[in-house]
């Protein structure tokens, strides 16, 4: 049986496929343990005080572009003071 037979090729490809899933497999446990991380930091925050809901916000504004940001706040003040809360 020489290499280029087609059981040769499907076994290197069953095992190359097997490699991908399980480092994808082993992503989804790191992704796994650094969500529960996350909590655990953000228990910890809860503990000590601070307002865990507010830091989600934050940390959502701290990935965005700040021109984005201040459009949109220019948006909020502008429909705020439409209905009469600015």
């Amino acid at each position: 049986m020489n290499d280029t037979s087609p059981d040769s090729s499907y076994r290197v490809t069953a095992d190359e496929l097997r490699q991908f899933i399980e480092r994808y497999e082993r992503l989804e446990a790191e992704k796994k343990d650094v969500a529960e991380q996350q909590k655990e930091v953000m228990a910890e925050a809860k503990g000590r005080g601070y307002d865990t809901k507010v830091m989600r916000k934050v940390i959502a504004l701290r990935k965005r572009d700040k021109d984005d940001i201040a459009e949109e706040e220019a948006v909020l003040e502008m429909y705020k003071e439409a209905l009469g809360m600015g």
